[in-house]
């Protein structure tokens, strides 16, 4: 069975690629800044915006393509429940690295799948890292190996690259911390084929 990934992440391609989930992908253009904005004025927490931003991705989607499983993926930094969103720029990277820095935070993964432009399931996933102390020199060396380009689109730690050297501990799934909890994917088309 051959779904639409709602999402331009590359990593998130290659973790449903690894699994064998055979997709195509067609970018939602989701506003995100406007909708994470909006529900921020109605007091939602980092969960709900996950959520809602993985559902709008894959409605948008899957009213284009009926008939076909559209997946919508979303992921949010979640520290003291405020909501730490993805840089704009180096500057800015740097500032979430010094937020984060030797403290816990969540990292939150929402899928959604939608049929027909309707959401027919969706899974949150939540993962604890606590990030080690480091002085500002050594995040600025950090953030000295990433591409400005790759930075912006991932956010400030890459966990599939050299982000696991930022952690004193991580607990929870590592593809659903990189974007996807896939198990969790298989499992619903697995159920939904019979």
């Amino acid at each position: 069975m051959k779904i639409i990934l709602a999402s331009k992440s590359g990593v998130r391609k290659k973790i449903l690629d690894k699994y064998k989930i055979d997709c195509e992908v067609v970018v939602s253009n989701v506003d995100e800044d406007e909708v994470k904005n909006s529900l921020l004025d109605e007091g939602a927490d980092p969960r709900i915006i996950s959520k809602n931003l993985a559902e709008i991705k894959s409605v948008k989607v899957s009213t284009k393509y009926p008939d076909r499983l559209v997946l919508g993926a979303d992921s949010v930094i979640s520290l003291d429940n405020e909501l730490i969103n993805k840089p704009k720029s180096r500057d800015e990277a740097l500032k979430i690295l010094k937020k984060l820095n030797d403290s816990v935070h969540f990292l939150i993964s929402s899928v959604c799948i939608s049929k027909n432009g309707s959401m027919i399931w969706n899974h949150t996933d939540s993962s604890e890292l606590r990030m080690k102390n480091f002085t500002e020199e050594k995040l600025k060396e950090y953030l000295d190996k990433i591409s400005t380009e790759t930075l912006l689109a991932y956010g400030v730690y890459q966990i599939e690259a050299n982000g696991l050297e930022l952690f004193e501990y991580i607990k929870g799934d590592m593809e659903s911390i990189m974007g996807l909890p896939v198990k969790d994917i298989i499992n619903y088309i697995k159920q939904y084929k019979k």
